[in-house]
């Protein structure tokens, strides 16, 4: 029978009509983190010309509040938000991220007029197809069958997976995929796993043996294998398949647009893996590749966030020349000059001192954006070294191969007796501190900014003799890349000890503890434990926690000072980060209830990200500590915690422990969200503890409200 073009029209609209339904689940928007509706963004569904109008590009992304993993490699899955940035500043207009609870809704979410495009690693497939048009491929990817890497059952072929069980979300892209399989081959058994359970969390399960198989992209396994080798691709299971923005079907202006620029940027990309170009070629590339470190004085994740005071500051020399960053962190820091010496990186930045490193002649130092001395570090209680002398009878505990060994052999040569004590190659410097305030070292001798960092949140050390001063700090670059060097070394005369720049080295170095009055906790008859306790108490009932915890947490956070901003801009009573507090709908939090609903709310997110199943003691011990640090760095500890035997499930003994280690660059190179300063988030959680425990003896009797009250990003 043949069908009219208007037949035709209606039943295209039918099919995507019910596609939209089943791909949103419900009918209405709920994307507040409580289920409850939020403000929504207002409906607008115009073309391009409307979109420059509006002077607004709104971009649809899945909620998330911390980055998927820590960049290690130059470009991520996160980059689609990066080059949408990008092409929201080549129209001119701003860029504004769109989160969308579950990734279910954001076909919806589009189709609503919520937003103008979906940048979310998003498989173009047929069924989609019917519902949004999707642009020239961002990235091209195959579907694969993911396995332990110790699986002893060899998987060549699709008949190899009969008897299997793959485990795959309904609403997944995956989902035809293995049907299509089971189809073909019967004996597949396909196992449903809820639509919260992302496809990162499903690798873990397979790599811990809870679940037999699952489904992946090729290029998200790709960047597991980076930080793991528990797990890996079997077979393909597609041919490649387009990963691409979404956009209206009535978009057509739009869409040309889109794919002209994004095909200009795909032929624009060039093959960097070893590249030796100066700065000429570097702006052709668009891309400027920084080799690192992992740590805390220059590039490291905390809540989900990229911070570190090199990390900024070449951002910032970056978006100076109009170049995208792009941070590379070998696997051992002994690579970083001979990795820029074969072009796999264009500068180095990672507080070298620009004098007795050993550069070879193909490397030069550029100019100096710091100065460092190196100092004795001793416990708060004792005197602390003054002059040389004073460190007769002492132990110095440092890295043999050093220049703080370098520095103490010349001071032992001068006839001042001390001892100097190796400590194992592979423990950061951050350590060494630790142990020197506990005990087991006397002393160690580190470069002062680092001891900065350790002091904007320890008491228990203090710096003592300056060995030697004004250290100059540089970056490296190759002794044929003039251009760079003359680029960075002007960036630096404008910059240095500039507004930008005293900004982020007050943010990093500078110690901005607040001054606390510690006084003993004294019960009053009313029970009152902050002035807040009423607040506290409304929102900690509605989301079913102990409002005593909360009122100890916020303690620790802002010692009850609502105008409290912490290094990393976070503010108020419950120190939520403001990103975070736009995405939960909240704005002024230095307003006091504002800022405990925000926190409170946020706690029920980061407490979801946990099962349900776990003691509620341990479950609210990892929540506070993903609430400290990141859920990711939690997650990091756990697996770690099991592959040393320890109980993934337990956090005072067991995950603490493991967390502790990735600060230690083995661990953390092992580690999805890399390096960790975790001895933080682990005092955090003993601190709130304890002060919870006191506050049981001044408010005995508590209203906690039914714990399956749950926070739900379904």
């Amino acid at each position: 029978m043949t069908r009219t073009t208007s037949e035709m029209r209606c039943s295209r609209w039918a099919v995507a009509l019910w596609l939209a339904i089943v791909l949103s689940g419900t009918g209405c928007f709920v994307d507040s983190t409580d289920g409850h509706p939020v403000e929504r963004e207002p409906e607008f569904r115009g073309d391009l010309a409307a979109i420059k109008e509006r002077g607004t590009l709104r971009i649809l992304v899945p909620h998330r509040w911390e980055a998927a993993r820590f960049p290690r490699s130059g470009p991520t899955l996160d980059d689609e938000r990066s080059l949408a940035e990008l092409y929201a500043r080549k129209l001119e207009v701003r860029a504004r991220f769109i989160p969308i609870q579950s990734r279910n809704g954001l076909i919806s979410a589009l189709l609503a007029g919520r937003g103008d495009i979906i940048a979310a690693n998003l498989t173009a497939t047929e069924e989609r197809r019917l519902l949004v048009d999707f642009t020239v491929p961002v990235d091209v990817v195959r579907e694969q069958i993911v396995a332990r890497a110790d699986d002893e059952n060899v998987i060549t072929s699709p008949e190899d997976l009969i008897g299997r069980t793959i485990a795959v979300r309904r609403s997944s892209s995956f989902w035809n995929t293995v049907q299509d399989l089971k189809s073909r081959y019967p004996g597949i058994v396909i196992e449903t796993v809820p639509d919260d359970v992302d496809t990162e969390n499903l690798i873990d399960q397979v790599a811990r043996g809870l679940r037999d198989l699952t489904v992946a992209d090729s290029n998200l396994i790709r960047a597991c294998r980076e930080y793991r080798d528990d797990v890996r691709a079997a077979i393909d299971v597609s041919a490649n398949r387009p990963i691409a923005w979404a956009i209206r079907h009535n978009s057509p202006e739009l869409l040309e647009h889109l794919n002209r620029f994004l095909t200009s940027h795909e032929l624009e990309q060039r093959d960097n893996r070893l590249d030796r170009a100066d700065l000429a070629g570097i702006k052709e590339r668009r891309v400027l590749r920084v080799l690192t470190v992992n740590s805390a004085a220059t590039y490291f994740l905390w809540r989900g966030r990229l911070m570190g005071f090199e990390y900024e500051l070449m951002q910032q020399f970056a978006e100076s020349e109009d170049l995208q960053l792009e941070m590379i962190v070998p696997p051992s820091q002994d690579l970083l000059v001979p990795w820029l010496e074969e072009g796999r990186g264009d500068v180095i930045s990672a507080s070298f001192y620009a004098t007795d490193n050993e550069l070879p002649d193909s490397l030069v130092f550029a100019r100096p954006y710091g100065r460092v001395d190196q100092v004795i570090v001793v416990r708060s209680g004792e005197n602390a070294p003054e002059v040389p002398l004073d460190l007769t009878g002492r132990t110095i505990a440092v890295h043999r191969n050093s220049p703080y060994w370098q520095t103490l052999e010349i001071l032992q040569s001068m006839g001042i007796r001390f001892g100097i004590r190796a400590v194992p190659d592979d423990m950061q410097l951050e350590e060494i501190i630790a142990r020197v305030a506990e005990g087991e070292y006397d002393l160690t001798l580190a470069s002062s900014h680092i001891v900065d960092i350790e002091l904007t949140w320890r008491d228990d050390i203090k710096k003592g003799l300056a060995v030697r001063e004004e250290i100059p700090l540089s970056w490296v670059v190759r002794a044929d890349n003039p251009q760079l060097k003359t680029a960075l070394d002007r960036f630096i005369k404008t910059e240095y000890r500039g507004l930008f720049y005293n900004v982020i080295h007050e943010r990093y170095f500078t110690d901005r503890r607040r001054i606390r009055n510690r006084v003993a906790v004294r019960q009053n008859l009313e029970g009152q434990l902050s002035p807040y306790d009423e607040i506290v108490r409304k929102y900690a009932e509605e989301y079913g926690f102990d409002w005593r915890m909360i009122v100890a947490q916020m303690y620790e956070e802002s010692a009850f000072d609502p105008g409290a901003l912490s290094f990393a801009g976070a503010r108020g009573l419950m120190q939520v980060l403001p990103r975070t507090a736009r995405e939960l709908g909240f704005e002024d939090l230095e307003d006091p209830e504002t800022s405990i609903q925000a926190g409170i709310e946020y706690m029920a997110w980061v407490r979801d990200r946990f099962e349900e199943d776990l003691r509620v003691r341990d479950r609210m011990w990892f929540t506070l500590a993903a609430y400290n640090a990141g859920t990711g760095h939690v997650r990091d500890a756990r697996r770690l915690a099991g592959n040393m035997n320890l109980d993934r499930d337990v956090w005072f003994g067991n995950v603490e422990e493991a967390m502790l280690l990735l600060s230690r660059p083995q661990f953390a190179r092992s580690a999805a969200h890399g390096y960790c300063r975790c001895h933080e988030p682990v005092d955090y959680v003993r601190s709130i503890r304890e002060r919870y425990n006191a506050y049981i003896e001044i408010a005995p009797t508590t209203m906690v409200a039914d714990n399956r009250k749950r926070f739900s990003a379904h």
